[in-house]
């Protein structure tokens, strides 16, 4: 096949590079050209080969994979699929590598039956498609998050904002929520990511930013300064309480082959809060998680913003929402956050 995806895997694991180029077997438009054990060895190799992706442990020696990253990034940006461990101490890393400009991350696999293996196999060959056509932003080192949000101590919001994100959605977020106020109105955020990272997340932002950003958990209220991130494996719902909306955790099946789905969140607050009262945002991604719902609420009267494609890592999830006609505003993502502010007053 011509034009096949040429993919250099770097793990210091024989086991691990063995399994990875196994995965690959299964895909005829991805070819493995060359595996290394650290990324001295990668280096070279990449030199040699000029491959199109990378798959890159974290936890590697000589180097780790974050110093190897932000080399690479600064020297021949390139894009990068983390394969990393799901740990709560693995997680930050992760959330590192994606802020120096790695394009995606998946869990190395926990469970050895097969279908467990496929699964994650199915997941794999996924993401190195879709980073060999994602726009890769390189980082010179890790990033300091430039916190400043818009001063805006008299507006009174009358809408709370929703937002829908995956691939390149962890630092679309960070960027999103780095110009919000602390007065901000209510933000619910589904990011489609496993729930040792939602955790990590949410603490990182919370630390970092003006607004408190809390990890959703059964209970917790919806309401003004507060940013809530859908916990991962769990679909983000909501349930009235008097005049109070309660989040609510379902581990129902999957939806879009996501959980948390941004099309479950999307439906849930459809039901719970009244149409002059939300904002849809949708940000970076791959597939079209969300889209219809978002149209849903689009025809019931909510606004709806969309990234664009120039500044997506993935313009999927984004384009599907244009393409139904639910976006009134397709914009760069450093202009979404003053107007979706706009849209909430």
């Amino acid at each position: 096949m011509e034009n096949r995806i040429r993919l250099l895997i770097v793990d210091d694991s024989i086991l691990i590079r063995k399994m990875l180029k196994e995965v690959f077997q299964f895909a005829d438009d991805i070819e493995v050209v060359g595996m290394a054990a650290d990324p001295y060895i990668a280096r070279e190799k990449i030199k040699q080969l000029n491959p199109d992706v990378l798959t890159l442990d974290v936890e590697m020696p000589k180097m780790n994979g974050l110093q190897f990253l932000g080399n690479l990034m600064r020297l021949r940006p390139m894009p990068v699929v983390m394969v990393s461990t799901l740990t709560e101490a693995g997680a930050p890393a992760t959330l590192d590598a994606l802020e120096m400009g790695a394009v995606d991350y998946i869990p190395k696999p926990t469970a050895q039956d097969e279908a467990s293996f496929r699964k994650f196999a199915d997941r794999l060959i996924e993401k190195v498609r879709m980073a060999a056509s994602a726009r890769v932003q390189p980082i010179t080192g890790k990033k300091t998050l430039n916190v400043n949000p818009v001063p805006q101590p008299d507006v009174v919001y009358s809408r709370m904002i929703a937002v829908g994100s995956s691939t390149g959605g962890t630092e679309a977020i960070r960027e999103l929520l780095s110009t919000v106020p602390s007065t901000c109105p209510a933000i619910v955020i589904t990011q489609h990511i496993p729930p040792v990272f939602s955790a990590s997340l949410a603490t990182r932002l919370d630390r970092n930013l003006a607004m408190e950003v809390r990890e959703a958990c059964n209970g917790l209220e919806v309401r003004p300064g507060r940013v809530i991130i859908a916990h991962g494996d769990f679909h983000l719902k909501f349930r009235r309480e008097g005049q109070k909306l309660l989040c609510v955790l379902d581990d129902s099946e999957r939806i879009n082959r996501h959980r948390p789905s941004v099309e479950v969140m999307f439906d849930s607050l459809a039901q719970e809060v009244d149409s002059k009262k939300l904002v849809a945002v949708m940000l970076t991604g791959m597939g079209t998680d969300g889209a219809q719902a978002m149209k849903r609420l689009h025809d019931a009267g909510v606004p709806g913003l969309a990234q664009d494609e120039s500044s997506s890592v993935v313009w999927g999830m984004p384009k599907a929402v244009v393409d139904l006609g639910a976006a009134d505003q397709v914009l760069p993502l450093r202009k979404m956050a003053e107007a979706m502010l706009k849209e909430a007053r």
